[in-house]
């Protein structure tokens, strides 16, 4: 692991910010953890779901899906961060739960974020998930998006 201690642990707390934030619905706090221009890349999850964009349309794509969820929980676990010379990584297991109408969504896998530090401290300006495995109703999703619009 490459990096001090305390930039290591400040690019771990972005990275569970970007968790907290999405759970709590916070897309003030969420759209901070990013930079103005991001990668994303869920096509494991997704096919359409990667490519290049500002940072508020990702946020704003997120306000329609999890407003119409009655919970999510992003469980980030095992980080493991280093820093070097052109920015942070840190790679996550997840285990994302969502729920609605008494029905779960389970999504499982892992997550690389990377990270630029900025004036402001360090920003998230790529995220990839790697699914693994899923469990429970897969439609639960789309059903939570038709609740938004």
């Amino acid at each position: 692991m490459d990096g001090s201690w305390p930039d290591r642990l400040d690019v771990i707390d972005t990275v569970y910010r970007f968790a907290a934030a999405i759970d709590g619905r916070d897309w003030v706090a969420y759209r901070s953890v990013f930079a103005d221009q991001i990668t994303i890349d869920y096509s494991s999850y997704r096919a359409d779901s990667i490519g290049q964009m500002a940072a508020d349309d990702w946020v704003a794509r997120a306000s329609r899906l999890f407003p119409g969820l009655d919970a999510s929980q992003h469980c980030l676990f095992n980080p493991s961060a280093s820093i070097g010379p052109d920015g942070a990584t840190c790679e996550t297991y997840v285990r994302a739960e969502h729920a609605l109408d008494g029905g779960l969504y389970t999504i499982g896998g892992h997550y690389t974020h990377r990270l630029q530090r900025g004036a402001d401290g360090w920003r998230i300006n790529h995220v990839t998930l790697r699914v693994a495995w899923t469990q429970g109703d897969a439609e639960l999703l789309d059903r939570a998006r038709q609740r938004v619009r």
